[in-house]
């Protein structure tokens, strides 16, 4: 006799999708701070506890005004949030006009062979509220490892790739491209739902 499914247990687990059923938010929502984006996604904002793939025409091209929001709230609440080798100095300006303290926001410096591994070793920490990471190359099971460490730490994963990265399957619990032309966010992929079919308008330039 074939094993018996709980399908509640399934359902908590949100393994099973529920099509157009109304949803509930659940604990420990991460919202994006963007209310158009929310809406979209299943969980009303970042998956908790995930890694969240950005996926950029280039970098700079507007990743960091996706990110804010989030950012300036986990640091206005005393939250660490910390930069994995950034490919361009932050400006300490913009991120105060952003609304981001600089007392919770640390850089790691590290070249491109050791940023996946340091990304892993903040996740894992347990001391960072989120981690934002540029690697160049990363393979399936280095992303496996990010998003284990942003399970084991409870915090946030960010890694910021080239739109082509999207080609490729990812064990990223979101995937949004970022746009120039239009200006806009595509959800590639949300777990608990399907991606929502129309693009997301971008509210500007950044």
């Amino acid at each position: 006799m074939g094993a018996v499914v709980n399908l509640d247990h399934l359902l908590d687990q949100q393994k099973v999708w529920r099509g157009r059923q109304a949803r509930t938010r659940p604990q420990g929502l991460q919202p994006s701070g963007h209310a158009a984006l929310d809406e979209r996604l299943p969980d009303g904002g970042w998956p908790s506890s995930s890694l969240s793939e950005v996926l950029m025409a280039n970098p700079g091209c507007g990743e960091l005004q996706l990110l804010w929001p989030t950012l300036a709230r986990l640091t206005s609440a005393g939250e660490r949030v910390v930069l994995v080798a950034p490919p361009f100095i932050p400006y300490a300006p913009a991120w105060q006009a952003a609304g981001v303290d600089l007392r919770w926001l640390a850089q790691v410096d590290a070249d491109s062979s050791e940023a996946l591994w340091a990304a892993e070793q903040c996740l894992r920490s347990g001391s960072c509220a989120a981690v934002l990471c540029w690697p160049e190359r990363a393979d399936d099971r280095a992303l496996r490892r990010l998003q284990v460490a942003a399970e084991t730490g409870a915090a946030l994963a960010f890694a910021c790739r080239p739109q082509q990265a999207g080609r490729n399957p990812s064990p990223a619990a979101l995937r949004i491209a970022v746009d120039l032309r239009p200006a806009q966010w595509r959800v590639l992929k949300c777990r608990g739902g399907l991606p929502p079919a129309a693009p997301i308008a971008r509210p500007g330039r950044g």
